[in-house]
């Protein structure tokens, strides 16, 4: 995914901005997802054009599928790995829709997104 990963830059290397992104994306559990624009609101700091640009430079080390944008649809040219995270992790999925990539589904946001509280269960449908 990422370009670099978190082992191949050293903590003097890695801005501090794109440390605090990467550490809210590891706490995201299974089967659920931030947008890019939760993380930044979660931080307190950027936007989603920045939380996109970290995960796309250092987001290899982290599970950076279930960072994604906020419509739900996969990371092109990652759609297929990322659709294999989110069916081993029970991601809630909707039906497929025609893309440029062919007949992919999106995530079901409803269901999916995480709101950082306890619990974070694929199931609970926690909204931000």
């Amino acid at each position: 995914m990422g370009r670099m990963s978190r082992e191949s830059v050293s903590a003097e290397q890695l801005p501090e901005y794109a440390e605090r992104v990467l550490e809210v994306a590891e706490l995201i559990p299974p089967g659920r997802v931030m947008a890019y624009g939760d993380i930044a609101e979660w931080i307190g700091e950027g936007g989603p054009r920045q939380v996109g640009r970290v995960m796309a430079l250092y987001g290899g080390a982290v599970p950076w599928w279930r960072v994604v944008r906020v419509d739900g649809v996969l990371l092109p040219g990652h759609e297929q790995r990322a659709l294999g995270h989110y069916r081993a992790e029970g991601t809630p999925l909707r039906t497929a829709a025609r893309s440029a990539a062919g007949r992919l589904p999106k995530i079901d946001m409803a269901r999916a997104r995480w709101d950082g509280g306890a619990g974070g269960g694929a199931d609970e449908g926690a909204h931000i």
